[in-house]
């Protein structure tokens, strides 16, 4: 992939946890208490900032209620 084509990846999955948790009716504080992942990090993440880890991905998928393949469905 090119760094283009990988920021625009991170937007997209981004996107869709932010639509998620809004969904479920989540802040970025609640979610953040309920995965122990900085909330300001939750809000790079949705902005497409900054890659995730895998083990990233399983702490907010579950945080969510959501399987973690749910989080890449764009």
């Amino acid at each position: 992939m090119k760094a283009g084509e990988d920021k625009e990846t991170l937007k997209k999955f981004g996107g869709n946890l932010k639509k998620i948790r809004k969904h479920k009716g989540f802040s970025l504080r609640t979610l953040s208490h309920e995965c122990s992942i900085d909330f300001s990090d939750i809000g790079k993440i949705e902005r497409g900032e900054i890659n995730v880890t895998l083990l990233t991905i399983v702490q907010l998928a579950k945080a969510l209620e959501v399987s973690p393949d749910e989080l890449f469905k764009w």
